[in-house]
């Protein structure tokens, strides 16, 4: 961690909804005239589109699997020599993994759809990191990414939420067919227990959606819960709970309440205003060279 080039991880499952977030921190940047650099977590994938397809057959073919949430199918290494990096001298290299025509074009079209850019150094006179994407506080038996993270936010809906909302985004973004999506749930549901799930207990905030409809049978549903048929349970860590004014949350965010002493809940359509109220003072630490945990 450091003081003086701090590092903000959103990290969840793909379908999670961490761009939320994403905008909530943008929006706080903006207002505080930090400048970040905004890293993107698929650009640490080990394969191209192409190529994971085909290491996917090949593992298939072998009797095992592999998937993007497993270090197999992940650049750890370079991941966490960048976080270290950038908390030493606020320098490092990054590249962009290209999803779809729209980033195709936006980049030039000098690389192709399911791709990544050539890595480049970070640009000069960034204030903080800002990370977002599946690993932000992975640690596994070689690799501790979540050890060079100042502030650590985790997005993480209920499971049969999560799927319906990766179904559905897979689909309309990606041209995917549901049956295409849940064989890929169901492929890497080992590295999500082992990788994935576990950051959700090194976060500072987590934030989890619970739908108030029925998501019993998460492969059929037809629309994904709005953000006003649910609840937004938010758990504070014990550094950050330490300092929050839950009496002014309760006060300023109609319809809130505490469930447990660490752990405040929130209407789905409160949750940009919550976010904005709970993170602003976070950012307002690191920006002043203040740690927020130890």
């Amino acid at each position: 961690m450091s003081l003086e080039h701090p590092i903000v991880a959103v990290t969840g499952s793909s379908g999670a909804g961490t761009s939320t977030v994403r905008n909530a921190f943008e929006a706080i940047f903006r207002r505080q005239g930090i400048t970040p650099v905004y890293i993107q977590g698929d650009s640490f994938h080990r394969y191209t589109r192409a190529q994971m397809a085909a290491e996917i057959q090949s593992a298939q073919d072998q009797g095992r699997t592999i998937s993007h949430f497993g270090p197999e199918g992940n650049l750890f290494d370079q991941l966490e020599a960048l976080f270290r990096e950038y908390a030493e001298t606020g320098q490092g290299w990054r590249r962009l993994y290209l999803h779809n025509a729209e980033e195709v074009a936006e980049y030039g079209g000098s690389v192709a759809e399911g791709e990544f850019t050539p890595w480049e150094p970070l640009p000069d006179g960034t204030d903080v990191l800002f990370y977002e994407g599946l690993h932000g506080g992975v640690v596994t038996a070689d690799y501790d990414v979540a050890q060079h993270v100042d502030f650590l936010v985790g997005v993480t809906p209920i499971v049969n939420l999560e799927w319906i909302q990766k179904i559905h985004r897979d689909a309309a973004a990606r041209g995917y067919t549901p049956e295409d999506t849940v064989e890929t749930i169901k492929r890497r549901m080992d590295d999500y227990v082992e990788y994935i799930t576990p950051q959700f207990s090194r976060t500072d905030i987590n934030f989890q959606r619970v739908p108030l409809v029925d998501t019993s049978n998460p492969f059929v549903a037809r629309e994904v819960p709005s953000a006003d048929e649910s609840l937004v349970v938010i758990r504070f860590g014990d550094a950050t709970r330490s300092h929050m004014d839950f009496p002014y949350l309760l006060a300023m965010i109609e319809g809130a309440f505490m469930a447990r002493p660490n752990t405040l809940v929130i209407p789905g359509g409160k949750l940009g205003f919550a976010m904005e109220l709970i993170l602003t003072p976070f950012i307002e630490r690191l920006s002043r060279g203040e740690r927020i945990r130890e």
